[in-house]
């Protein structure tokens, strides 16, 4: 994870101490077609989740365990998560629903770095015209549930 800059006055903590706002490094293929191996997350600790989110969450059996998934709904005792990609499993399907102390943080935008074989003009513009954008739910969910 690159380093965070000095900062030249002290930075808003939430209640555990955490800044607000973190980088992350997607690492697995749960979340493929939304997320790739190797792209980075600008993620918002304490962010109000809403179904369809895309969520930082503590794995239920591993606590050491940071996971992204798809908060896809609320239910008796936290958050129903599943990942984008069906095959890849890990998910509420596998360990129920996820309390919510454990939904750490909510996805705001996609960094996907420009990958060295990425050479000819047209990877390199396709690339620069997707590497940065936000993570939307409404966008998100919606292309799900059409390949249902």
């Amino acid at each position: 994870m690159p380093e965070v800059p000095e900062l030249a006055q002290e930075p808003v903590r939430d209640r555990a101490g955490r800044l607000p706002f973190q980088v992350v490094e997607v690492t697995g293929p749960s979340m493929v077609p939304t997320l790739y191996h190797g792209d980075w997350l600008l993620v918002q600790y304490g962010a109000p989740v809403r179904p369809g989110d895309v969520v930082v969450l503590r794995h239920p059996f591993q606590q050491d365990l940071l996971v992204v998934k798809r908060a896809t709904e609320r239910r008796a005792g936290g958050w129903w998560v599943l990942a984008d990609n069906t095959f890849a499993g890990g998910d509420s399907t596998d360990y129920g629903t996820v309390p919510e102390e454990l939904v750490l943080a909510r996805v705001r935008a996609r960094y996907r770095p420009l990958r060295k074989n990425q050479r000819s003009v047209r990877a390199v513009l396709a690339w620069a015209v997707s590497a940065l954008r936000p993570v939307s739910a409404a966008r998100s969910v919606s292309r799900r549930l059409r390949a249902r």
